[in-house]
């Protein structure tokens, strides 16, 4: 197995304790059902409310994730639904153990236990089953590698929120500080590489490429992190491997890194735009118009200015867990917390008003 592979499967104390912390934190943020979204009153008197209101039965297919089966199965129930999980055959017995501790839970409660379930069948079949339960599914969310998303949306039939691979990248521009820039690199490419949103490609403005790439490639060396570069950075740092037009457009979850010297902050946005998943990435730089015209040109659903890819994550957006990350624009974009697994109606208020 990949060490990736291994980390991503891995429940010791720490990852339970921090499940155990998720779950809670779900629980104690405020409640979205019933809430008013907006309301506005119509000329001929007519009161029109937008309500939050649950979603209803939300599929979760998933790969080697334990901590999705308890973060997915908090959420559905903070947001009045009901959650059916299907995770991937090497984590079985971890979600299984989660699950059972979860229905435990709730058979103190006016909570069914059977709104949390678990599909015991890994197989394809029972993946390709779940695509086509209009009847029965509201939504189908799925988490894990690009075959996976991939599959799933080219082949349900049931309304699907597309939770993207993360190809994410840093641009270092020419004014930006080295020691700060060193510092966001090392953290988003090494502190947990089987992440979808650890940095997989570095972008270096050439003006500052000479004295920038030794310092922070000699750090990420150190941490055994293997570097693709193209020719301007291996002039500056021999150890670099050749990158290749498909290691740019790799999401390596691992420790690899492509790099590239750009001219400017231009050509920077258009090498994210023929490359990104659109998930997340930075700019650091001391310009504020560069930094300015960065974020707002990148089209991906997090954009940073100075700070760590590795912050797209709901958690960290103080949303207590998360379902996934979209990398789509219709309904949910970036992490997804309980509102982006809500739905809303109209509710309407009258005196007897006829049209």
């Amino acid at each position: 197995m990949k060490s990736s592979l291994i980390d991503r499967l891995r429940l010791d104390n720490a990852r339970v304790f921090a499940m155990a912390d998720a779950i809670e934190s779900v629980a104690n943020l405020p409640d979205p059902l019933g809430e008013t979204m907006e309301e506005w009153t119509r000329p001929n008197g007519l009161i029109i409310k937008k309500i939050r209101v649950p979603m209803g039965v939300i599929g979760i297919i998933y790969e080697a994730r334990p901590n999705v089966t308890a973060d997915a199965a908090a959420l559905c129930l903070k947001a009045g639904s009901s959650a059916l999980l299907r995770g991937g055959s090497d984590a079985f017995y971890s979600n299984a153990a989660i699950v059972a501790a979860m229905k435990d839970a709730l058979s103190g409660t006016a909570i069914s236990p059977d709104a949390v379930m678990l599909v015991e069948d890994t197989t394809r079949e029972s993946a390709n089953k779940m695509m086509k339960l209009n009847q029965y599914l509201d939504l189908l969310i799925p988490r894990g590698g690009a075959g996976l998303i991939k599959s799933v949306v080219n082949n349900a039939t049931v309304p699907v929120i597309e939770t993207g691979t993360g190809n994410c990248h840093i641009y270092v521009d020419d004014s930006a500080d080295i020691e700060m820039a060193t510092n966001i690199i090392i953290n988003a490419k090494t502190q947990r590489t089987g992440v979808c949103n650890a940095a997989e490609s570095m972008l270096v403005h050439e003006k500052i490429a000479s004295r920038f790439l030794p310092v922070a490639l000699d750090a990420l060396d150190k941490k055994g992190c293997k570097i693709l570069g193209c020719e301007k950075t291996r002039e500056i740092w021999s150890k670099a491997s050749i990158a290749t037009e498909e290691d740019y457009a790799t999401e390596f979850l691992d420790l690899i890194l492509s790099v590239k010297v750009v001219k400017d902050v231009d050509e920077a946005i258009a090498h994210i735009e023929k490359y990104s998943t659109h998930h997340s990435e930075t700019i650091v730089t001391e310009n504020k118009e560069n930094a300015a015209r960065f974020l707002r040109e990148v089209n991906s659903a997090a954009v940073y200015h100075n700070a760590s890819t590795r912050f797209t994550d709901g958690g960290e957006f103080g949303f207590g867990a998360e379902m996934g990350i979209s990398t789509q624009k219709l309904h949910a974009r970036g992490p997804m917390g309980l509102r982006e697994i809500t739905s809303y109606k109209y509710v309407i208020e009258g005196a007897g008003q006829v049209r």
